[in-house]
């Protein structure tokens, strides 16, 4: 058995640079470790911005969207989580790549013989208030369909320096906060784990750390697959273990 799991790509993020080179490394990751795999697991903030509407496709990503449709076509299943960034995910992808699409804060699935909780991430660990409302709002039925009536000239420049100011205003972080950021996303993950005790693998994005942490209070472990802005990290799973492992070229 093969899975894969990735998160947090950000495909058309503006603080990458080159994004068609951004773009190629995480096609060419596809092509060569997603090809002989049984099911392929993105977990959110794959796209660093995306809206569907109804007759119109967002530009751009078609090398990555071309190179997900010959997974799916090839038998290869492909769940895709939403995350922060591209929660506004309906049913043009799930149509036209034949993929799943999960809005939820987590799922619980049985891979092989293991039991596992697969979240984007945002609503386990360290949130604020404001983060907190500002999701909420982003996933309102009736927002979304205000939203849907801006013109795209607006709205995508409008999402796009956000995203990327968010980004370019966060700066490092010390360890310190680094080591609380870990405590309280294990604590949750903990917690997480003793109302779901037969779950052997907790695995997640958003948080941008590579992670494998097994939990204090439980059996489970707490894998957080990093990124790829800094770290071009996945797992994978064989059937019986995961392991987090950093792509190269």
């Amino acid at each position: 058995m093969k899975v894969l799991f990735i998160s947090d790509i950000h495909l058309g993020a503006r603080y990458m640079g080159d994004t068609r080179t951004h773009e190629a490394r995480v096609v060419n990751f596809l092509r060569n470790e997603a090809h002989d795999a049984d099911s392929l697991y993105l977990l959110g903030d794959i796209l660093d911005y995306w809206f569907e509407y109804r007759n119109v496709v967002p530009r751009g990503f078609i090398r990555f969207f071309g190179e997900l449709a010959a997974l799916s076509d090839a038998g290869v299943k492909i769940t895709w989580m939403t995350g922060n960034h591209d929660i506004w995910l309906f049913d043009y992808l799930r149509d036209e790549l034949g993929i799943e699409v999960v809005d939820a804060p987590y799922i619980v699935s049985k891979i092989g013989t293991r039991r596992f909780i697969l979240a984007h991430g945002d609503r386990i660990g360290r949130t604020t208030a404001g983060f907190r409302f500002i999701c909420s709002l982003f996933r309102n039925k009736v927002c979304q369909k205000l939203y849907s009536g801006l013109h795209p000239r607006i709205t995508v420049p409008f999402a796009k320096a956000w995203s990327n100011s968010s980004r370019c205003g966060k700066g490092a972080i010390d360890d310190a906060e680094r080591k609380a950021q870990i405590r309280t996303l294990v604590e949750d993950a903990d917690k997480l784990a003793k109302a779901n005790p037969d779950i052997d693998f907790i695995v997640m994005g958003h948080h941008h750390i590579p992670l494998d942490i097994p939990l204090p209070q439980s059996s489970a472990r707490l894998i957080v697959l990093g990124d790829w802005i800094d770290n071009d990290t996945y797992a994978i799973f064989d059937g019986n273990d995961i392991t987090v492992r950093r792509y190269r070229l």
